[in-house]
């Protein structure tokens, strides 16, 4: 019996070990690397994610954020010509053929950029939005400091070997987190192949550089790169049921290896992880009145999903919310910061995201104001 019960002592002391084993395997060929779920930035699993290295081609995940930016701004259109450089034309690396005066369009350009990672598509993209490519880069390092990324630092648009051109796994995840906001970038990234100019006789056939878009269930991007110095790259994302996870490898030995690794990385996250949500855009927390509104009523609504990522092995959390709501004030537009919806959980850890209204109010005319007058005194709801 007293060997039994040593068996099962040491048998039970042993399964974490196991398990830790198990999960230092994933990533194991790459240098450094990250595994998250975006809507609550909670990391499942990295690896030296905050090593400094070349990104190559993942560069441009952040001058596809840009571009994204730009046409959410309206300084440019998906249906703009953009007229080719020489400076973009002459790019070497990975590109689509493009010719000096050459003239294609935005979306052409960006699927250039988001399916075949076209160096000189990506330059023509960034001297269409700043003027330069030196202009775009510093655009690029603003933008990476407005999120609070302090271990990258771009010197091109596109990732080719440069000095002092480096970024991390986590600071490239944290850009990526930011595009998947612009869902619109996903029907690029997920295309596995298509041509460029079908109808004229320099037609192009572009394949997908992430061949895990074909190969595995749920991918739909981001980025692969390769460059010497960096070695194989891949900025990954995956969506199945209602959970999407998004990843990144850098300094792998092969595209092979690569390939493989993200796919063990995804099937660990997939398979050990859900998403629970509290509450959803459409919720409705409260319903107030609004001041001078052409509508008196309005629904208030959070600006985000309120995700939680669980384990599977360990249920579902306790939390709780609490309402914090402005003087509401016509006019009023959806995305308008209107209150602070605090979320509070068991382990008391806030966080904080903002209300919203569910539709726009304009603000009522003088004719409305006294009719609504008169009426809340025929109704009794103001009393003298």
């Amino acid at each position: 019996m007293k060997k039994v019960l040593v068996l099962l002592l040491v048998s039970f002391l042993f399964i974490p070990i196991i398990k830790a084993e198990e999960l230092n395997t994933l990533a194991e060929s790459s240098k450094s690397a990250i595994l998250l779920e975006p809507t609550t930035g909670e990391i499942i699993y990295e690896k030296n994610s905050h090593e400094k290295l070349p990104p190559a081609s993942m560069t441009k995940i952040m001058s596809m954020l840009l571009i994204m930016e730009s046409i959410d701004k309206g300084i440019i259109k998906w249906n703009d010509m953009v007229t080719v450089s020489a400076n973009a034309s002459k790019m070497g690396g990975s590109q689509i053929l493009l010719e000096t005066g050459e003239k294609m369009s935005v979306e052409d350009l960006f699927k250039g950029v988001a399916v075949a990672s076209g160096n000189d598509a990506v330059v023509a993209l960034a001297e269409k939005i700043a003027g330069t490519e030196e202009m775009f880069v510093k655009m690029m390092n603003d933008r990476a400091h407005e999120l609070g990324l302090k271990d990258t630092n771009f010197k091109n648009p596109h990732g080719l070997d440069t000095p002092n051109h480096y970024s991390t796994a986590y600071d490239m995840a944290m850009i990526s987190k930011e595009l998947l906001k612009h869902e619109k970038v996903l029907e690029f990234t997920s295309i596995y192949e298509t041509y460029l100019r079908e109808n004229l006789p320099t037609k192009i056939w572009l394949v997908n550089t992430n061949k895990l878009v074909r190969f595995y269930e749920g991918v739909d991007g981001l980025k692969t790169g390769y460059t010497k110095e960096a070695g194989y790259c891949l900025t990954f994302t995956a969506k199945k049921n209602n959970m999407r996870l998004l990843g990144v490898v850098m300094g792998e030995p092969e595209s092979t290896t690569r390939n493989e690794e993200v796919k063990e990385m995804l099937d660990y996250g997939f398979a050990q992880y859900e998403l629970e949500t509290m509450l959803s855009t459409k919720s409705i927390l409260k319903t107030k009145e609004v001041d001078k509104g052409k509508k008196r009523y309005v629904n208030l609504v959070p600006t985000q999903n309120i995700n939680f990522l669980n384990k599977k092995t360990d249920g579902k959390r306790n939390a709780s919310y609490e309402v914090k709501i402005n003087n509401l004030k016509a006019p009023l537009k959806v995305g308008d910061k209107v209150g602070t919806l605090i979320i509070k959980e068991e382990n008391s850890k806030t966080r904080n995201v903002d209300i919203t209204v569910s539709e726009d109010i304009e603000k009522a005319n003088l004719m409305e104001l006294f009719l609504r007058h008169l009426s809340d005194i025929v109704t009794g709801n103001i009393k003298f």
